[in-house]
């Protein structure tokens, strides 16, 4: 096998983006969030004219030295919006965000955190799909920990973000309910398979998946 990927969507708080970025440590490869869309917003302002000479610049070692100079963002980063006020961004964006997911994943063995990137990669039998959710009480006291908000802060914006990622995905799935556990190879529990400051376990459930999947084409 070329390469494998692993795709995760995540309840706000879950510790999904935590287990995707130590899952890509673990592995020696690239865990990609929100820089995807960052660079897909910024493709998104060129004129139509313009889309077939930046297709073709989209691909190899010039998409990923692209990527490579937008930073990475660890801070937790909850959604204060509503998807609507947005919508039509986002339209703007996503045939590029969908582009950069598919070059990547033709490329390279790397982690896709969100960006309905299970759906995107659907068909292809090297991807892993994950999705990570827990209690409330054990995402408010993640997002306490990390923000420094109280209870009543942390439950408005798990359920803000919660709603926005699951009208993000059904409009861009056609339909696809975001928390459906048929749509993923795993869905787990991160308040019983880990610890509020510890995830670790997560991670090596998934890899213990990967083998299983993958047999020898898989290597740490």
């Amino acid at each position: 096998m070329k390469n494998y990927i692993f795709t995760i969507a995540r309840g706000f708080g879950s510790g999904g983006k935590q287990i995707g970025m130590q899952l890509a440590n673990e592995l020696g490869i690239e865990c990609y969030e929100h820089r995807i869309l960052a660079l897909a917003s910024q493709y998104s302002g060129y004129v139509e004219a313009e889309f077939k000479e930046n297709d073709e610049r989209l691909k190899g070692s010039y998409l990923i030295n692209k990527l490579a100079a937008i930073p990475l963002l660890l801070a937790a980063t909850p959604e204060e919006r509503e998807f609507r006020e947005f919508q039509s961004q986002h339209i703007r964006y996503y045939k590029y965000q969908e582009q950069i997911i598919k070059e990547l994943a033709d490329t390279k063995s790397c982690v896709f955190i969100g960006k309905c990137a299970d759906y995107i990669l659907k068909d292809r039998k090297n991807v892993i799909s994950i999705y990570i959710e827990a209690p409330r009480d054990f995402c408010v006291q993640r997002i306490q920990n990390r923000m420094g908000i109280s209870v009543a802060e942390a439950n408005k914006k798990i359920e803000k973000t919660d709603r926005y990622r699951a009208e993000y995905y059904e409009f861009f799935t056609g339909g696809g309910d975001w928390m459906c556990p048929v749509n993923y190879d795993l869905t787990i529990n991160s308040a019983r398979v880990g610890k509020v400051d510890d995830l670790s376990d997560c991670v090596k459930l998934i890899k213990l998946y990967a083998q299983m999947k993958f047999g020898a084409d898989f290597a740490e």
